[in-house]
């Protein structure tokens, strides 16, 4: 699991820039960029262009924002900031539940490879890493007395900890949720040829000459190891070392909570699903499971599909 803000970026969109000038000339094509939950990200619209852009384009940037006033470790205020300083939030946002209600399902499926009370563990690790230390046994195991989903209690009424000093982080799957809700945002003002990059990929439709869109899988170090077509579909891509924790770049982010060690199985793992969150949650715990236990995941969800593990 990982809770860091940044991420390197895995996919390559391959949008206008790969097009013909003529197949852009009879569809118009405006993009926005930004930033959502510390990575880059953008939005191209297709068929539409000018102040009704802008329009839409100020409203996807609003509903970013607040989402991250809900899920966001470090702005001050936001719902998760509150939950892991107090240890209970009342009445949390509806977006939270349902995030927490996918976040269950993941952990069961994936045999506990997912579970966002990691964040003690990754405070552990990242501390070690920037001392240039060596972690010993005992302190895993004491940061570990302060994880475990299943001593959080969530429900529309209230979500908190059973445990004092835990925390929780979203960063391994709100990333993904956030492109979902961006484009629900589009689908209802009536856009169907959208790309949206949130740090995972949503598609909606098709490019302006009428070919799918495609997305380009890269290693952190930037070798291209495949590429995805994607209309109406998400993709996520995770990689241990991407974002590493020490400066050699030997420890990676994503750490296993049912050992408490940076122990990743693969380098890079790329999902493709209908719900780029349940791609971005799935994409991050098949880093730390056997290609087996892969396989059994994969045939409980025949619309997720695994495009790249190395």
């Amino acid at each position: 699991m990982t809770p860091c803000l940044t991420r390197r970026r895995f996919m390559t969109i391959c949008a206008a820039a790969a097009l013909p000038r003529e197949a852009l000339a009879g569809a118009p094509m405006t993009r926005w960029r930004g930033a959502a939950l510390g990575a880059e990200a953008s939005i191209s619209l297709v068929g539409i262009k000018g102040d009704a852009a802008d329009e839409i384009f100020a409203a996807t940037q609003a509903e970013i924002d607040r989402l991250e006033g809900i899920f966001s470790l470090y702005r001050a205020g936001s719902a998760l900031a509150r939950l892991n300083l107090e240890g209970r939030l009342d009445t949390p946002p509806a977006e939270l539940v349902e995030l927490l209600a996918l976040s269950d399902s993941l952990h069961r499926v994936t045999g506990g490879a997912f579970d966002p009370t990691i964040q003690p563990l990754w405070q552990l690790h990242a501390l070690a890493a920037q001392e240039q230390r060596r972690l010993e046994a005992e302190e895993i195991a004491e940061a570990r007395k302060r994880t475990g989903w299943v001593h959080l209690r969530h429900s529309p009424d209230a979500v908190g900890f059973r445990r004092d000093g835990m925390a929780l982080t979203l960063n391994g799957i709100a990333q993904g949720y956030i492109a979902d809700r961006v484009a629900a945002l589009v689908r209802a003002r009536g856009l169907t040829d959208v790309l949206i990059d949130m740090g995972e990929i949503a598609a909606l439709g098709r490019r302006p000459d009428r070919t799918p869109w495609r997305a380009a899988i890269a290693t952190p170090d930037g070798e291209i190891v495949g590429e995805v077509p994607l209309g109406d579909r998400a993709l996520a891509t995770s990689a241990p070392l991407g974002t590493p924790l020490d400066k050699a770049g030997r420890v990676g982010h994503i750490l296993d909570p049912r050992t408490g060690h940076a122990e990743a199985r693969w380098r890079l793992v790329s999902v493709a699903a209908d719900s780029a969150a349940l791609a971005d949650g799935l994409s991050t715990a098949f880093c730390l499971m056997p290609r087996h236990a892969i396989k059994t995941v994969l045939q409980a969800h025949p619309n997720v599909s695994l495009e790249a593990i190395l």
